[in-house]
């Protein structure tokens, strides 16, 4: 599976206050954490951002609390994909929990600058920049987690595979 947008960058440390921040939590509405994506990192995101974007994140990209409203909210935005430096781990897992690809790239998260047009093979992780001809390597995503990411989350998987254990029953 292959993505292909425009990069957004942010720095190190972006927690999940800056993602989606707490006033907005009494809703779980994604239309709604969508139009408050990133607000208090860039009160423009959401107004500016296009379906297939990409973010790109430097070190611990999703620290913070362990609320699953980050991923929603990025997803929901039309984010394609996150590259980080790395990710803080329960961002991680909520990310593919929420099917919202994610790769880690020290090299990409360095080079990538705002607006690049980036495509990103999934099953390699191979990530490309289209703007300055160059290539990066990521850890590609195990097979399960494309599963994860193909479906939509975890928990539509989980639908799909009782689905099929009942009709096989």
């Amino acid at each position: 599976m292959k993505v292909r947008g425009r990069a957004w960058k942010f720095g190190d440390d972006v927690d999940t206050d800056a993602i989606i921040p707490a006033r907005y939590l009494n809703t779980s509405d994604p239309a709604i954490l969508a139009s408050h994506c990133m607000e208090d990192a860039d009160p423009a995101f959401a107004g500016r951002v296009r379906i297939g974007d990409l973010i790109v994140g430097g070190r611990n990209f999703g620290c913070g609390s362990s609320r699953e409203h980050a991923p929603v909210s990025i997803k929901a935005a039309g984010i394609s994909c996150v590259i980080a430096h790395s990710f803080a781990r329960i961002f991680y897992r909520n990310a593919f929990n929420m099917g919202l690809p994610i790769l880690e790239s020290p090299e990409a998260a360095e080079s990538i600058q705002p607006g690049d047009e980036i495509e990103v093979d999934l099953g390699s992780g191979l990530i490309v920049n289209h703007s300055r001809q160059q290539t990066y390597p990521a850890q590609a995503i195990p097979p399960f987690m494309q599963e994860l990411l193909q479906v939509g989350g975890l928990m539509p998987y989980v639908e799909k595979k009782t689905a099929a254990q009942v009709k096989g029953a």
